[in-house]
């Protein structure tokens, strides 16, 4: 029997080995001043995981990585569920 993946999911939650080897280790490459403060990566996050262009952690709308995109302070969502905030 084959296991279902969550179609739905962030990379983190869908595929933990791989993403703690890939993903984690390119928000690691991103300067302190560039990255978004982690309440609002998360705020990020839930927003895109409840929007149904969210498919095995890519939006299915522009083609990015969420956890990629969201990582970033200037970062913001091609559906506008989520913009850059104020500096």
């Amino acid at each position: 029997m084959t296991e279902k993946k969550c179609l739905r999911c962030l990379l983190r939650e869908a595929f933990p080995a791989d993403y703690r080897q890939y993903v984690a280790s390119i928000l690691g490459t991103i300067r302190p001043s560039d990255r978004a403060s982690d309440p609002v990566y998360e705020e990020r996050l839930a927003r895109c995981k409840a929007c149904d262009q969210l498919q095995n952690g890519t939006c299915m709308g522009c083609g990015c990585l969420v956890e990629l995109r969201a990582a970033y302070a200037r970062g913001k969502c091609p559906f506008r569920k989520w913009e850059n905030p104020a500096r």
